[in-house]
């Protein structure tokens, strides 16, 4: 298994323009909201929890981030939990207005990412590997994290093999 420094690098040389970077902030959370939206039908009551789709994915994707890395795991199953009881709010409207809030926040979140690429010049990374889509998330809170002058020597390790971010067209970095 590739290690979380790993994973974030590769994401990380298709995304170095800040731009680009901005865009994931919005489209990222967007489209794993939109995921967890469209799965949170049918669901079957376990007590006062709703069993569903996206609770099981939530919390096995929540374990690989844990695995990965604890801190930003935990971070991140925050983060699922917080979209799974939208989800679930989402899920008891009407089929109607589930299915808006679910498609509309996909399309759009996935426009504003290719949007984002525009300003990269760079395909997506989930063209060439995957496992792109899984590691979006857990890149836009390592993001936030570095923003907030947290996990600085995880952010020059990924730096040092993905290169700094920066204003403007990047060349393809490897």
């Amino acid at each position: 298994m590739k290690t979380l420094v790993d994973q974030l690098a590769n994401y990380a040389a298709y995304h170095r323009e800040k731009r680009n970077i901005a865009t994931h902030f919005v489209g990222i959370p967007m489209i794993v909201l939109a995921v967890q939206v469209l799965l949170a039908r049918p669901a079957w009551m376990l007590g006062p929890v709703p069993l569903t789709p996206a609770l099981l994915l939530s919390v096995l994707v929540a374990l690989y981030y844990l695995k990965l890395d604890r801190p930003l795991g935990w971070l991140m199953a925050g983060w699922l939990l917080v979209g799974l009881l939208v989800a679930d709010a989402a899920a008891g409207q009407s089929t109607a207005t589930w299915l808006w809030i679910g498609i509309g926040l996909f399309l759009v979140g996935w426009v504003i990412q290719f949007v984002g690429h525009i300003f990269e010049g760079r395909k997506p990374a989930f063209v060439d590997d995957i496992m792109g889509l899984l590691i979006g998330p857990l890149f836009v809170a390592a993001e936030l994290l570095f923003l907030m002058g947290l996990r600085r020597e995880l952010q020059d390790e990924i730096e040092k093999r993905a290169g700094p971010a920066r204003i403007g067209a990047v060349t393809a970095v490897h």
